[in-house]
């Protein structure tokens, strides 16, 4: 995705912006509200992560700017401000979410990615493949090698979000927004619980196993 970054904190956005970037994103980054708004309105960008408190313009005044010059790309606002009222301020000047400094990266890397699907055209994909692995989203079937998979609906989730992202690694933090709606840790292992299910259903006979794991990384489903 193309992703504008406003943040004038040096340290803060170069760390962010290096992140957005191992990602595979394509980051265009602002030191200032006045320099966010005009990036923001003459260049296609996918997300915009803006911060709230920016010198020469805030982002209150740029998000607002924004959506009356037509902008509709979603908003993450990034503020050191943690009180249920500024959140809401946020909210109804136009933001599309909002996260509170410090954060970790993993859940920003997260939000960024959820804004993003959410700005994309609708998909009217009903099945999904990867290698020999078959799922039909319309009957909630999944095959390997022909041979159906019984999956509970848990791990029917975890399948399509690997499916829908083969080849790549999704993380931990993503898998638990994604299919469990959580935009906190739990700390517990039900994602690690619910993969380890999966694996065996998956494996059953003695297969390769198809799913991937990095530590400090995620899962990647091979494509092949």
């Amino acid at each position: 995705m193309r992703i504008l970054l406003a943040e004038d904190d040096q340290v803060t956005r170069q760390f962010v912006e290096r992140g957005l970037g191992e990602l595979g994103h394509n980051v265009v980054a602002a030191v200032n509200g006045e320099d966010a708004l005009h990036l923001a309105l003459t260049e296609q960008v996918d997300v915009i992560v803006l911060d709230r408190m920016m010198p020469e313009l805030d982002g209150f005044s740029v998000l607002k700017r924004l959506r009356a010059g037509g902008v509709s790309a979603p908003v993450l606002m990034l503020t050191a401000l943690g009180r249920i009222e500024d959140r809401v301020d946020g909210l109804e000047a136009g933001a599309d979410d909002y996260l509170v400094k410090p954060f970790a990266f993993s859940e920003l890397a997260a939000r960024i990615q959820a804004l993003g699907r959410r700005s994309a055209p609708a998909s009217i994909t009903t099945k999904l493949s990867a290698g020999e692995i078959e799922m039909d989203l319309l009957t909630r079937e999944v095959r390997r090698g022909g041979k159906t998979i019984l999956l509970q609906p848990r791990e029917f989730r975890l399948l399509e979000e690997l499916m829908r992202h083969a080849g790549e690694f999704v993380t931990r933090t993503m898998l638990l927004e994604r299919v469990w709606d959580f935009h906190f840790d739990p700390q517990t292992k039900i994602v690690e619980t619910h993969m380890s299910r999966l694996r065996s259903k998956l494996n059953e006979g003695g297969r390769t196993d198809p799913i991937e794991t990095v530590r400090g990384v995620g899962y990647r489903l091979r494509a092949a």
